[in-house]
């Protein structure tokens, strides 16, 4: 298993433990990609798609929490 592979599945288990606190509002969270500079890409969908709080919930949320548990992330962007 490469490095990345390592990586993008310890994103996955993050997004996993993220996953429950956004289905409570009705949306949820697509992993797309983990780039080259390791940014994680992800698609917000349901409720979370065009809601005005996306970008917060994006940053302040996912965001951190991905970081934490993955400290090698620099960032999560949206599709």
């Amino acid at each position: 298993m490469t490095e990345k592979n390592r990586t993008e599945q310890k994103v996955l288990k993050a997004l996993d433990r993220i996953r429950p606190y956004l289905q409570n509002d009705g949306g949820d969270i697509e992993f797309v990609e983990l780039t080259a500079d390791n940014q994680v890409v992800v698609r917000l969908t349901g409720a979370c798609h065009g809601c005005p709080f996306a970008m917060q919930t994006l940053k302040a949320g996912v965001e951190q929490a991905v970081i934490q548990e993955v400290p090698e992330i620099k960032g999560v962007v949206s599709a």
